[in-house]
């Protein structure tokens, strides 16, 4: 027999993805922001957009497509501006 979802349970859903997208998108703030001002060499800020991206599907399994359209523009634009690549 299938379980109706209660409103509890989905409110509790909706709580828990409203979550995760804050969590998200504090990340993808601060690692903007970092990549912008700290010193380092191509490989550590590609590592640390890599990172990113690993959290990213942690928080949201099967959504590499979305991050990849939503956030990795923002993160290529800082790398192309920080480093003058093409």
């Amino acid at each position: 027999m299938k379980r109706h979802k209660s409103r509890l349970d989905t409110s509790q859903e909706v709580e828990d993805e409203n979550r995760r997208v804050r969590t998200l998108r504090l990340l993808v703030d601060f690692s903007l922001a970092y990549l912008a001002q700290a010193k380092m060499d191509l490989e550590e800020a590609q590592a640390v957009v890599e990172g990113v991206k690993k959290q990213a599907l942690r928080l949201f399994p099967d959504k590499e497509d979305a991050f990849d359209l939503i956030y990795l523009p923002r993160f290529r634009r800082i790398l192309r501006e920080k480093y003058r690549l093409h």
